[in-house]
């Protein structure tokens, strides 16, 4: 499936901006379940410093303000050609070692909660259990935004028992791991026909399992990932994936305003017919 993606972040500042330095992940590479076919990352207000990739291969670039700005835009759009592998990605290729997702973040550590739903889960083979935590995990945790926030955890998710993505990709991460698998957070976009105009990207997880190497799970809508899932960032958790981050200095008041628009085919058919 070919997908129309634009994705812009505007920062507004109550008082000039000193000096900012921010970290974009905003740009997906090609690979087993997609084809980038064009992409771009303009910024307004703010100079483009380097681009590289970092220990996850994602293509990190950074952007510094120093001046007199009060506002920072960041767009990045492009097509990305997705086909639908089950969520199957296939062997593990990253700088990063495999054993290295087998560790606990303050994200994603386990706590009694993870616990309990990793002894429930009684599924016999790799697979069909990591299915079965999949919609435990949906089942558990209402999607409610707003209820929380970049720095809830795993274990507070399970606790409140409502979040957004973020946090049903932590709670499964947290509970993979509990089970002796490698874990990933990962984050992107998704496609959902009859709604184009999103607030925010989206994230899930991915799993190792022997014999399939990684395979994404999207605890949020209990579903492995197919054509509708474009992915762009990797990471131990939220932190190592997010699109932006970054520090500012010299500011009492930052807004933050998204917009995401991802098209699919039949916006395509739509505007022909119009």
């Amino acid at each position: 499936m070919r997908l129309k993606i634009s994705h812009t972040t505007e920062y507004t500042y109550d008082e000039p901006v000193q000096y900012s330095l921010q970290r974009l992940r905003l740009t997906p590479k090609s690979g087993p379940t997609q084809t980038v076919i064009s992409w771009k990352t303009s910024v307004e207000g703010a100079k483009l410093e380097v681009g590289y990739d970092d220990q996850f291969q994602n293509f990190t670039e950074l952007v510094s303000l120093n001046g007199e700005q009060h506002s920072i835009r960041i767009v990045a759009e492009g097509e990305v050609e997705t086909i639908d592998k089950a969520g199957v990605l296939g062997p593990h290729t990253a700088y990063a070692p495999l054993w290295l997702y087998r560790r606990d973040t303050p994200l994603t550590k386990p706590g009694k909660l993870i616990r309990e739903l990793v002894k429930s889960l009684d599924a016999a083979d790799d697979l069909p259990k990591l299915h079965q935590l999949m919609s435990r995990i949906k089942a558990r945790i209402v999607y409610t935004p707003g209820t929380t926030d970049a720095a809830t955890t795993a274990e507070q998710a399970m606790d409140l028992k409502t979040g957004v993505c973020q946090d049903h990709a932590h709670v499964f991460i947290a509970a993979a791991r509990q089970m002796g698998f490698p874990a990933r957070y990962v984050s992107g976009y998704l496609h959902m026909p009859g709604n184009p105009e999103q607030t925010a990207s989206h994230a899930w997880a991915e799993a190792h399992v022997d014999g399939l190497g990684w395979v994404g799970f999207d605890a949020a809508n209990d579903i492995c990932p197919n054509e509708d899932y474009v992915r762009v960032a990797i990471g131990l958790d939220y932190k190592d994936a997010c699109p932006i981050s970054g520090m500012i200095h010299g500011v009492s008041s930052e807004t933050m305003k998204v917009a995401v628009v991802v098209e699919g085919p039949e916006q395509s058919q739509s505007q022909s017919q119009s």
